[in-house]
């Protein structure tokens, strides 16, 4: 049984996108991180904040690169990189495994070289173990106030809480400090 769900598990947690620590990412021999855009760096839908685009110019400057993985299409992604100097892959069909080979094709590196970094486990956790990616489970924008959060995310809550007493799962550590 604990082997037929270690496939929903991330190899990390981080509360959100800016409380990982980028250089120690680097340090452990990673070369890019892919990113899922929707609940992961902004609220669906939003345009890029200010604090992402510093967000990509602090990972620049350690030395890594970056890429967008996401299901959306072409436009929502130029709307959100206006500020931002990415690569990236739309329409990518996650959890399917040929979105995150083709971000790894554009940053020309191995799945251990990167690690990828989204909201959801049945979508983003799920693709990134099939295509043996190393990746960070991050807790999904909400809007303030908005409480309903969808029969997956409880599902996800008991994955969560199931990969972090199963002492046997190994992942990348604590990525946080």
């Amino acid at each position: 049984m604990r082997s037929l769900i270690r496939k929903y598990y991330p190899g990390a947690y981080a509360e959100n996108v800016f409380s990982i620590n980028y250089k120690k990412l680097r340090a452990m021999g990673f070369k890019a991180v892919i990113f899922d855009i929707d609940n992961t760096l902004v609220h669906h839908g939003d345009n890029s904040t200010p604090e992402v685009d510093e967000l990509f110019r602090h990972i620049h400057s350690t030395g890594l690169r970056t890429a967008l993985l996401t299901n959306n299409d072409e436009e929502r992604v130029q709307r959100f990189i206006r500020n931002i100097d990415t690569l990236y892959v739309c329409d990518a069909d996650k959890p399917e495994t040929a979105g995150y080979e083709k971000a790894l094709e554009l940053l020309g590196i191995s799945r251990k070289e990167a690690v990828y970094v989204g909201d959801q486990i049945f979508t983003d956790i799920i693709g990134a173990n099939r295509a043996g990616i190393p990746n960070i489970l991050v807790h999904y924008i909400q809007l303030p106030g908005l409480h309903w959060i969808g029969k997956k995310r409880y599902i996800e809550k008991i994955l969560l809480f199931l990969w972090r007493h199963d002492r046997s799962a190994k992942g990348l550590g604590n990525i946080c400090d």
